[in-house]
């Protein structure tokens, strides 16, 4: 091929973003011109490895843009979907909510056809691939215990589905989703995007230079401050949302068992729909942890005055703070997929089974090891 390194054509929404082919080679620096072999040519890595091409995130000139369709389009979350989705230069065909609070999508797609009712989305969605035009993806922004049957629905639909944290609520979900792909033409992709966060790059930097058999002193610390609506929604419901385990803490607990291992044993000394603390043995790890909705929790972690949320880890004394840093990792996310290197259900199985066992484990409110946080009375 004559290249001396790798070229990646992107547009300006993408600059930055990507600055390493999947071989391993640097491309150009984050910033700078990309050099382009041809004026028509498609969009992509290009290596000097004979035969490496990798197909870019963003639609070639020509090239049609990717047909997506979205349910629950009224959520918290969906915003972040619509505008990955939107910034990658694709299409937005249709949505579905039982709420029609959904001016947003105006802002993004003002052209998709919207439902109220789920089963006209999905014989929507049906007749769409009946005429030849079916939907690639469907984003899945629904509510938690609906997520693995939504996710099977769109592979019914022919569609690969994007689907929001947590994939499932019981490991044997997920389960029911590697088996069904394995009978269909399309993938089910979660959403982990904390794996994409900038810091985990320090974290692993900090184990990495550790020596051999070092077992760490971990302590994570989640506080969101959320109003009483929290609780009144399906995420104040345990049977809906998993609660706190699943609904914030997955992120977490999924890296913690990047970086640290195999969990060895675990205590849960709190559960509330306001507070989870417990502590857990990894592989490298001893981990103290403390989730919380509760914005009082805020002060009692030293966060800044004002602040609406406390995300961190403390490595060994090493404080690592996660607090900003979130708003753009669904696009980073959605284009990993479509970049081929996306997740799959096999991929976040530890964690559901780890959510799970947390979530079921008896309380030992005196058990050893507790989070700084934990005070051993009763729980908010």
């Amino acid at each position: 091929m004559g290249r001396a390194s790798c070229t990646l054509r992107w547009t300006p929404e993408d600059r930055g973003d990507l600055s390493r082919c999947p071989s391993g080679h640097r491309g150009p620096a984050a910033g700078s011109s990309a050099h382009l072999d041809s004026p028509g040519a498609a969009p992509g890595w290009w290596c000097a490895t004979p035969g490496v091409r990798i197909v870019s995130s963003r639609p070639g000139q020509g090239a049609r843009a990717r047909r997506f369709a979205l349910i629950g389009a009224a959520g918290y979350i969906a915003p972040r979907h619509l505008a990955a989705i939107h910034r990658l230069g694709d299409e937005l065909v249709a949505a579905t909510d039982t709420s029609d609070s959904v001016g947003v999508l105006d802002r993004y797609f003002p052209e998709a056809d919207f439902f109220v009712q789920p089963e006209r989305f999905w014989a929507h969605l049906r007749r769409l691939r009946g005429e030849g035009r079916g939907v690639d993806f469907v984003s899945i922004c629904s509510p938690n215990h609906v997520h693995t049957r939504h996710a099977l629905q769109a592979l019914e639909r022919g569609a690969h589905a994007i689907c929001e944290k947590p994939l499932a609520l019981h490991p044997s979900d997920v389960d029911r989703l590697i088996a069904a792909q394995r009978q269909a033409n399309s993938r089910v992709y979660p959403v982990l995007q904390l794996r994409l966060h900038p810091v985990l790059g320090r974290i692993r930097d900090i184990v990495e230079s550790a020596p051999a058999g070092h077992r760490f002193d971990v302590a994570l610390t989640y506080i969101t401050r959320r109003g009483p609506w929290y609780l009144a929604s399906w995420k104040g419901d345990e049977l809906r949302s998993g609660g706190l385990v699943f609904n914030i803490g997955i992120h977490f607990f999924d890296l913690l068992l990047q970086v640290f291992g195999a969990p060895q044993s675990s205590v849960v000394h709190a559960r509330t729909p306001r507070q989870v603390a417990g502590s857990l043995t990894f592989e490298r790890a001893r981990v103290r942890w403390f989730l919380s909705i509760d914005g009082r929790d805020l002060a009692r972690a030293s966060a800044p005055e004002g602040a609406h949320a406390c995300r961190s880890l403390t490595i060994d004394g090493q404080q690592v703070d996660f607090t900003n840093g979130f708003t753009e990792l669904h696009t980073a996310c959605y284009r990993e997929i479509l970049l081929g290197r996306g997740l799959d259900p096999a991929g976040v199985l530890p964690v559901i089974r780890l959510a799970s066992a947390l979530r079921e484990a008896p309380l030992e409110p005196h058990g050893d090891d507790p989070h700084p946080l934990y005070t051993g009375s009763e729980p908010r």
